[in-house]
């Protein structure tokens, strides 16, 4: 599987006027060779089941993959990275999640400028309102989006919602392994839940992923949605852990930049 295109997606004239298009004319970064080295070899340790997600959360789930990706025994598909952002703080993070999704794409394209098109928050008056905490600005948004995790650009719609109603514990938010999060479910080709959290780490922070690929957003819960006796292709959570990986080990080298010159910029 080949991770740098070398073909960037396209930018407009206005676009190249904005100050944080020099972002999208960098050089990627470099993902770590030991994480392309898993892209052919799917993990044989299964992830964390969905059901047992707080396990995640509270860092109590190390007997699971950890990096990696897989097919579960009940078909569904699963996701796991970890990336060190040295120079990152978690507010940062915080704040990078909503603020992509309003203004112009390119701020979605700068995140990775091979694969990523659009993102577009359904509720941007909520996004940039001012009386709303940073850590909640995702809460109940809808992100529509545009890009290419192997197969071709394709849309999906990304539904962020408060922890407690994604069945997560927030008394564990704030807490040595968990400072922060993001979690969301995607609807599109192929459904999936995702957890993003992160934490202090040497002089960054840790940020962690996981993906459970089978699973919807039905009648305010969240089920699995896969039939019974049917398997997610592995080449599905193959093509997205390239993704993750390329995606965030970019985000690491440009945030604290595109931080301090925007913060202030919703």
């Amino acid at each position: 599987m080949k991770l740098f295109l070398g073909k960037k997606v396209g930018v407009s004239k206005e676009e190249k006027s904005l100050p944080y298009y020099k972002f999208f004319e960098r050089e990627m970064a470099e993902i770590p060779e030991e994480k392309i080295k898993l892209i052919d070899a799917p993990s044989e340790i299964p992830a964390v089941p969905f059901e047992q997600r707080n396990l995640f959360l509270a860092g109590e789930d190390k007997n699971f993959c950890q990096i990696g990706y897989g097919v579960a025994a009940d078909g569904t598909g699963f996701v796991c990275n970890e990336t060190y952002m040295p120079n990152v703080k978690s507010e940062m993070l915080d704040w990078w999640f909503p603020w992509h999704s309003v203004g112009s794409d390119l701020r979605y394209k700068i995140w990775d400028p091979e694969d990523h098109y659009f993102a577009r928050a359904d509720n941007a008056a909520y996004v940039c309102n001012e009386k709303v905490p940073v850590n909640q600005k995702t809460w109940g948004v809808n992100h529509y989006v545009l890009e290419d995790i192997g197969a071709g650009p394709g849309f999906l719609k990304i539904q962020f919602k408060r922890p407690a109603d994604f069945g997560l514990d927030e008394k564990i938010i704030g807490s040595a392994k968990c400072q922060s999060l993001v979690a969301g479910i995607g609807d599109g080709d192929c459904a999936a839940a995702m957890i993003h959290k992160w934490y202090p780490y040497k002089d960054g922070v840790k940020f962690v992923s996981r993906f459970w690929i089978g699973y919807a957003w039905i009648d305010g819960e969240i089920i699995k949605t896969l039939p019974a006796k049917i398997k997610i292709p592995v080449e599905v959570p193959r093509g997205l852990f390239a993704h993750n990986i390329k995606e965030f080990s970019n985000l690491a080298a440009i945030l604290p930049e595109v931080y301090a010159e925007n913060k202030d910029n919703f």
